[in-house]
């Protein structure tokens, strides 16, 4: 009896020696060993962009005769806290207000399709606010180059009025929205200072949902329902904003 025991107890340390050699070794990557903003800083900072456009007589491919003005302004600022070295909680908040009035427009696809639009408007005021969590990590040993990833969860809302035609033909279209995301948000940043930095970022991926509903003429009614999923890299989305540590 005692036999087959130490048997036993052999083949279990056996078995268990063959499982650890197998194991491959954890590699000790260090990556949250160097400090790159302690904990207890405040950081406050925000993005602003704008562009417009003035069209006149505009003529390209098969637009034709485009005669509009517009233009789109964005400021996003954000305040957060290091409860943990190189990790922040905070919030953001944006604003974004789009413009357009299109007096003439015409799509010139052959002799036999041809549209023309006139008296084309648009205006929407887009108000939201994210939790969010940032982390960062140091490019090597450095303490002025570091990437980060800002995880994001965002509600916003917006109020819109687009319309064609003038006077007996008009049409106005009233729509207010309601939107959730959950994503996330890579970048670089750079020290230009002890205290503040210069952060290069791409824009929002992850997943969005959205509900809008319409009024035309204040007798028509209509929704929407639009669920999406983005993990793409656009160049177009680059965000470039100033970071201030106190």
């Amino acid at each position: 009896m005692k036999v087959k025991i130490t048997l036993i107890l052999l083949l279990l340390v056996t078995v268990a020696s063959s499982m650890k050699a197998g194991r491959p070794k954890r590699i000790d990557r260090e990556i949250q060993n160097s400090m790159f903003i302690p904990k207890g800083q405040w950081m406050f900072g925000g993005t602003v962009s704008y562009s417009e456009h003035d069209e006149s007589n505009l003529n390209f491919l098969v637009l034709k005769d485009v005669e509009g003005v517009g233009y789109t302004f964005k400021v996003s600022p954000y305040v957060g806290y290091f409860i943990k070295d190189n990790i922040a909680v905070g919030a953001r908040f944006t604003y974004n207000r789009t413009y357009l009035n299109m007096e003439n427009f015409d799509l010139n696809l052959g002799e036999d399709f041809n549209i023309n639009l006139s008296n084309l408007y648009y205006l929407q005021h887009k108000y939201e606010v994210s939790g969010l969590v940032r982390t960062y990590m140091p490019v090597g040993r450095s303490k002025i180059f570091g990437l980060f990833n800002e995880a994001r969860l965002t509600y916003g809302y917006s109020t819109g009025k687009n319309s064609t035609g003038a006077g007996t033909e008009y049409d106005g279209t009233f729509e207010k929205s309601h939107h959730l995301q959950l994503g996330i948000a890579p970048g670089l940043t750079a020290f230009v200072t002890d205290w503040a930095s210069v952060e290069v970022s791409v824009g929002v991926m992850g997943f969005n949902f959205k509900w809008q509903d319409q009024n035309t003429n204040q007798v028509e009614s209509g929704s929407r329902r639009v669920s999406s999923g983005n993990f793409k890299f656009d160049l177009f989305s680059i965000n470039i904003g100033m970071t201030f540590y106190l």
